[in-house]
C-alpha cells in the first residue's frame, strides 16, 4: 500500500519514516519544513538506532499530493477543522484515514464529514518530539494500538501488516477500549505536565501528585468502565504508572504546546471524553477541574 503523511512531526515522522524505511511509497506533507526536508531529508534519532530518509517525497500542499491508499493523520487536533479540506483531494471510499492523535470522538466526527470513509484509529505509546527543522527525537517505546472504526477486515489486516514489517509493534485492539485505553495515561500527564509546569518522573517522585494522578487513571477506567469497556482495570492503570516510572523524563505532547504558545488540545482530551463520561452517568470530578485549569491557562494565553 502506499502512504501519505498528514503533519509530519514528533509522530507522523517517526511512523512515516519507518514505513519509507522498510521500502513502503510514502509522501509528506510539510509546512515550515518543506524546503528544508526537500533539501536535507528527514533525520530520526532513536533508541532503537538512529536513520536517514533521503529524497523525502515532499508536498507542501495536499491539492498537490496524489491519491495514496493510506493517509496517516499527525497533526495536532486543535487543527482537525482543516481535515476535510485537506482529506479531499486525497481520498476516495477505498481510503484508509489513520488518526494517529489523542483524545475522544475523533473518528466520529471525521465520519461525519465523510460518511463512506474507511477510518482506523492510531493509538501510540511512544515519547518522541520534533526538535528541529527535518529532525526527529525518539526516545523511548514506540508501539501502536490500531482500532478498527470503519475499515474492511482485509484492508485493516493489510495496513496491520505493513506496519508490523517496518519495525513497528503494532496490534490490532477493539476501537472504544483503544481510545480509552490511551486516554489512562493521556488525561493525567498531559494536563499535570501544564497545570504544575513539570515533568512526568517530578509528578510521580511526589507522594501527593503521584496518588493524584493515580486517581485521575482510576477516574478514567470508571469511564470506560461505564461506557461498557470493562477490558480496562485497574491493572492496566497500575501498568500505566510502572511504565511511566521506567520512562525517561518526558515533558508530553501538551506541556510541549504550551511553553511553545501553541493552542493545547483540550477539547478531544478533556471535554469530549468528560461529556461521553456523564452521557453514561459517570462523572469524572479532578479530571474536570484539571480541564478548568487547562482552560484557564489557554485564555491566559491568548
Amino acid at each position: 500500500m502506499t502512504y501519505s503523511i498528514i503533519g509530519t512531526g514528533a509522530i507522523g515522522g517517526f511512523y512515516g519514516g519507518l514505513l519509507g524505511r522498510s521500502g513502503r511509497t510514502v509522501r509528506f506533507l510539510l509546512h515550515s519544513d518543506f524546503d528544508f526536508v526537500r533539501q536535507h531529508g528527514l533525520r530520526i534519532d532513536s533508541c532503537d538506532g538512529d536513520f536517514c530518509i533521503d529524497n523525502v517525497d515532499a508536498y507542501s500542499s495536499t491539492a498537490d499530493m496524489p491519491k495514496s491508499d493510506v493517509v496517516i493523520v499527525g497533526l495536532k487536533s486543535v487543527n482537525n477543522h482543516l481535515l476535510p479540506e485537506m482529506l479531499k483531494p486525497l481520498v476516495d471510499d477505498s481510503t484508509v484515514v489513520v488518526l494517529i492523535q489523542n483524545g475522544i470522538g475523533l473518528e466520529d466526527d471525521l465520519h461525519q464529514a465523510f460518511p463512506r470513509l474507511q477510518i482506523v484509529a492510531g493509538l501510540a505509546f511512544i515519547c518522541s518530539s520534533k526538535v528541529g527543522p527535518g529532525h526527529i527525537s525518539h526516545q523511548c517505546y514506540g508501539s501502536i494500538n490500531l482500532g478498527n472504526y470503519s475499515c474492511t477486515t482485509e484492508t485493516f489486516d493489510a495496513l496491520l501488516s505493513d506496519f508490523q514489517s517496518a519495525g513497528i509493534a503494532a496490534q490490532e485492539v477493539p476501537y472504544l477500549e483503544a481510545r480509552w485505553r490511551k486516554a489512562v495515561w493521556n488525561m493525567p500527564f498531559n494536563g499535570m505536565t501544564v497545570a504544575l509546569n513539570t515533568s512526568t518522573d517530578r509528578l510521580l517522585q511526589t507522594p501527593a501528585t503521584r496518588q493524584l494522578i493515580y486517581d485521575q487513571m482510576m477516574e478514567v477506567v470508571g469511564a470506560a468502565n461505564a461506557l461498557g469497556i470493562s477490558a480496562i482495570t485497574s491493572e492496566f492503570a497500575d501498568k500505566m504508572m510502572q511504565m511511566t516510572d521506567a520512562m525517561t523524563p518526558y515533558s508530553p505532547s501538551m506541556k510541549l504546546d504550551y511553553d511553545n504558545h501553541r493552542p493545547m488540545e483540550i477539547h478531544y482530551l478533556y471535554t469530549r471524553p468528560i461529556a461521553e463520561a456523564r452521557k453514561a452517568g459517570f462523572t469524572m470530578p479532578k479530571l474536570a477541574m484539571l480541564e478548568a485549569e487547562l482552560k484557564f491557562l489557554s485564555q491566559q494565553e491568548g
